[in-house]
Order: structure tokens, then sequence, then C-alpha cells
């Protein structure tokens, strides 16, 4: 959500199931399964859930969002048409194509995760304990600034080392490697007077979201 305001509290449940219903564990492997085929990335689909229209947004579970992110980018990205969505089946003629998950590489695909550093050269644009200011942004793609933090300023805690660039790996314009830093942000910066004095928010924060204060 960004960190926007008027969405009322978070609800949480006590021993909360990981599943809440069975048509969520399959969604959750549907999701693996089609990201096996590599027409995606992590940021693409955290896009696309971002395009589902505000009202359906609120109205949907977290696997709802799921399901029509998956939906979407299968459509977008060649592995379905339209009509086979709608109507369950294969189109006529279409090939069967093998699968490239399969129940025996589940586990060591899940232990080993689709990592999103990357050790290539890139310039530190800033150093531990400098001051920054987080840019007043508002892209119309994807980002993973958000919105409370925008405009505030804060001290650069660590450097992460460099990463994938989600902004620019969205929408499959590179992976635009650069240096992510953890910045801490006191608490009465983001939230005003009524926050503690001795509160803090650490958000980690990559080269191109960040300006010298």
């Amino acid at each position: 959500m960004g960190g926007m305001h008027g969405m009322g509290p978070v609800r949480y449940e006590t021993n909360e199931t990981v599943f809440h219903a069975p048509w969520e564990a399959r969604v959750f492997a549907l999701n693996l399964a089609l990201g096996a085929w590599r027409k995606w990335n992590i940021d693409a689909g955290r896009f696309q859930i971002e395009q589902v229209p505000p009202a359906d947004y609120l109205r949907m579970s977290y696997y709802e969002k799921w399901l029509a992110r998956i939906i979407e980018l299968s459509v977008k990205r060649g592995l379905v048409t339209r009509a086979e969505i709608e109507s369950g089946q294969p189109a006529a003629g279409s090939t069967k194509a093998t699968p490239p998950l399969t129940a025996d590489n589940v586990p060591s695909m899940l232990r080993g995760g689709a990592g999103a550093i990357r050790n290539v050269p890139a310039i530190a644009h800033f150093k531990v304990g400098q001051r920054v200011r987080a840019r007043n942004i508002n892209p119309a793609g994807h980002t993973r600034l958000p919105r409370y933090a925008r405009g505030k300023t804060g001290t650069v805690d660590r450097n992460h080392g460099v990463y994938v660039f989600p902004d620019t790996n969205a929408e499959f314009l590179g992976e635009n490697p650069q240096h992510v830093y953890s910045v801490r942000f006191a608490a009465r910066e983001l939230w005003g007077d009524q926050a503690s004095p001795r509160d803090a928010v650490y958000i980690d924060l990559w080269d191109d979201y960040l300006e010298p204060a």
C-alpha cells in the first residue's frame, strides 16, 4: 500500500495458518510452476498486482491478488491465451509443453530462491554516516520507495551491496544493478511530533532513491 493513510488498522490472526483454504495452496503452487518458465521476474509480479483496479485490490484477499497476477502475466507473456483462461481448455492445435518445474525439483528450487544480489562493479554514491534525503518521486510504474519516506531525511546506517533495481526490472528495462543502503529515519521525521523521540525506522533504499541532504 506504500504507506498510504486511511486504510484502517492492520488485522492479524494469532497462530494464523499458512493457507486458509485448499485453493490458496493451489495458487501458491501455480505461482511457483508458472514462474519457473522465467517469462517474468519478482518485480514484474509485484508491479502486476499494483495494476489491479483499486476497488478490486481492496476487496481481494492476499491469494486472490496472486491469482489475478498469474492470469494476467500468463496472457501477457504468451503462456496462454485469454480464451484458454476463460474456457479452461487448450486452444485447438496448441502444443503441449514440458513443464520446467516438476515435483522432484521443487524442494531444491525453494531452498535456492531467486537472489537479487549481483557481483558487478557499481559506484556507491553514499557512505555510512552520510545524511541523505529520499527523493520525492511519484512514478507511474513500480517502485520500492514507500510514500511515507519520500522527501524525508535520514542517515545511511549500512551498505548492503549491489542489487537489481526493481523499478526498471519490473518493466523488463534491465536490471540496472546498484548499491542498496539501510537508511535510518527518526520516527518524528516520518510521523511528526506525536512519535516517540526514541524510535526509528530503517528502510532499504537503492542509490536512485536517494540524494544528498
